[in-house]
């Protein structure tokens, strides 16, 4: 979505959920804290106008900007107090005037002291200050640790109270596992007390949720923008370079969680394929160095990957380094003999010859 993309390029935001069903947005908004909705005046179900009323209705400090091809609704949308409303296509200055309208909008005690934060489940699990510095936190046990982790792994989700004890403490009695649930959300919630409430441990009807309130989450952040595939342009290669550098390891793989496979799979999944759009545009527009670092990584995580070699082979002869060219060829097809006892695809080999072709001295 052009919007979001936008709004997370400029960085002052964080995109909290986007719906095509007003019906949707709003049963979000009823259980999440928001300060700002973007709404569109077509949509199904209700229009634009209703459901700003009803949002009014469920927190009059919403403030709502109208994003819409029609320019004649706009009197009555300033007559539920819309903060602005804003003409498609969106025009990019435009919307930067709206996001500073928003951003006086919020009163001096709202705004938040963390909102560059981020926690980053990459690799391993810390805080960045906004700034690029890790922040390492002393946890007084593993588990508290792991607890935090397993409830961030969650997303905001109550979890039983029992599936705690079973999947933290399956060896213990269960008043000795209950107890050390207890002591363990107690350290955590001592740890994270200087985020004066933005990060917090939540308890009701036997099951806890980990809040995290205006701070970000580099899984979310990743997640949303590889959601979609448009097209990569100069425009935005920048922002996808951003997303792409989010990726500094494996989820979590630092520690040895099995409630992280799953999740771990995909992830993976999702940024080898991105790496291979990114650095296919990056080759086809003279990005070459860009491209082999971001493969030669990728590479790491997926050594038996023929499409990340052929877009090796590809950079290589584009380059006309042709001992690489050969070099990692033929690494590659005694990778594939020695560990799974196959040869290369056809299209493989074909790259390959034809690229050989380009570089021959």
């Amino acid at each position: 979505m052009y919007l979001e993309m936008m709004l997370l390029t400029d960085g002052r935001f964080q995109v909290e959920g986007k719906y095509t069903s007003a019906q949707a947005g709003l049963e979000h908004l009823a259980r999440s804290k928001v300060d700002v909705v973007f709404l569109d005046m077509d949509m199904p179900e209700m229009n634009g106008l209703e459901a700003g009323e009803q949002i009014q209705q469920l927190n009059s400090d919403i403030r709502i900007v109208y994003i819409t091809a029609y320019s004649e609704y706009a009197i009555e949308a300033f007559e539920i107090h819309a903060l602005d409303y804003v003409l498609k296509p969106i025009d990019p200055d435009r919307l930067a005037k709206t996001l500073n309208y928003i951003e006086r909008s919020i009163p001096v005690r709202e705004v938040n002291s963390f909102g560059n934060w981020r926690v980053r489940c990459f690799g391993h699990l810390s805080f960045d200050d906004g700034a690029g510095n890790d922040r390492q936190l002393k946890w007084k046990t593993a588990k508290a640790q792991e607890l935090f982790a397993y409830l961030l792994h969650h997303r905001e989700r109550w979890i039983a109270k029992e599936i705690l004890l079973e999947t933290l403490w399956p060896d213990y009695p269960k008043d000795k596992a209950l107890t050390y649930l207890h002591t363990t959300v107690s350290q955590i919630r001592k740890l994270v007390k200087e985020w004066q409430g933005q990060i917090s441990v939540e308890y009701a009807l036997d099951s806890y949720r980990l809040v995290l309130d205006g701070i970000l989450y580099d899984v979310s952040e990743f997640e949303r923008a590889t959601d979609r595939e448009p097209a990569i342009t100069g425009q935005n290669r920048l922002f996808y370079e951003n997303i792409l550098a989010l990726y500094r390891g494996d989820y979590l793989e630092e520690y040895d969680y099995p409630w992280t496979e799953t999740l771990k799979s995909n992830l993976l999944e999702r940024y080898l394929n991105f790496v291979l759009r990114v650095a296919a545009y990056e080759i086809e527009h003279g990005f070459e160095r860009k491209a082999l670092e971001r493969l030669h990584f990728a590479e790491k995580k997926a050594p038996y990957s023929e499409e990340i070699c052929r877009l090796l082979l590809t950079t290589y002869a584009r380059q006309g380094e042709y001992a690489s060219l050969n070099r990692h060829y033929e690494a590659f097809v005694k990778l594939l003999h020695a560990d799974l006892g196959i040869e290369p695809s056809q299209e493989t080999i074909r790259i390959y010859n034809q690229c050989k072709k380009m570089t021959s001295p």
